[in-house]
């Protein structure tokens, strides 16, 4: 399906109020059962970016990867923060939205003056200054960046742990649900990689005993609105 590319615009538009550094956030494994929940940042300035930049849901894979380096070499700047499954249980996903977040800001060689987050809520807040655009994977290109490189470091990690748990084909799924994924919990259990406080556990009568306490209601209600 066609695609709009990405624009400096609203990179352009915080620069004319004074931001000279600005960074783009993405974060991906919200919605995973297992693995951490990462968020990419990355700065561009106002370069023209590699061919076929877009939200990394609208590539295939291949493209990903082959777009990953040729990223990682074009950026101005570029870090990766992690929130593990454990602090998603202890902290509730806003709070580890956050906690990754901050780490991938704090990893930047450089101090952002400003932050583009994609999506309509801002999970960062103070101190940084965030301008929240909703689809700014697709629209902006320092958050379309962030997007591919943040999904492409998660995807092989979870590969790599699915090497230990191969049942649960991590390597495919990257930790989301999927058929073969809810059947090896079924049979198996849940894994150290695995979310212990989220809904799915409530399907699993063998393994409720497992389940964790979540952290807050809010996270009750994001998890229900994606289907869990």
């Amino acid at each position: 399906m066609p695609y709009d590319p990405p624009t400096h615009s609203v990179e352009r538009s915080l620069r004319r109020a004074g931001a000279s550094v600005v960074v783009g956030l993405d974060e991906v494994g919200r919605g995973a059962w297992a693995g951490p929940v990462t968020v990419g940042a990355a700065v561009t300035g106002l370069r023209k970016p590699p061919e076929g930049l877009t939200d990394s849901k609208l590539l295939t894979e291949r493209r990903r990867l082959a777009l990953a380096p040729v990223l990682a070499d074009w950026v101005s700047a570029y870090a990766i923060g992690q929130a593990s499954p454990q602090e998603c249980d202890e902290l509730g996903m806003t709070a580890a939205l956050r906690l990754a977040a901050t780490r991938a800001l704090e990893a930047l060689p450089v101090v952002p003056d400003a932050v583009i987050l994609d999506g309509k809520h801002d999970y960062l807040g103070g101190p940084w200054r965030v301008r929240t655009v909703i689809k700014g994977d697709q629209s902006c290109v320092c958050v379309s960046a962030a997007s591919v490189l943040a999904k492409v470091q998660r995807d092989g990690l979870m590969a790599e742990l699915g090497a230990d748990h191969p049942a649960f084909a991590f390597d495919e799924n990257a930790g989301y649900p999927s058929p073969v994924h809810r059947a090896a919990l079924d049979e198996l259990g849940p894994t150290e990689h695995h979310r212990l406080s989220w809904a799915y556990m409530d399907a699993l009568p063998r393994w409720r005993h497992l389940k964790r306490h979540r952290a807050g209601e809010e996270d009750r209600g994001e998890q229900l609105s994606l289907g869990f």
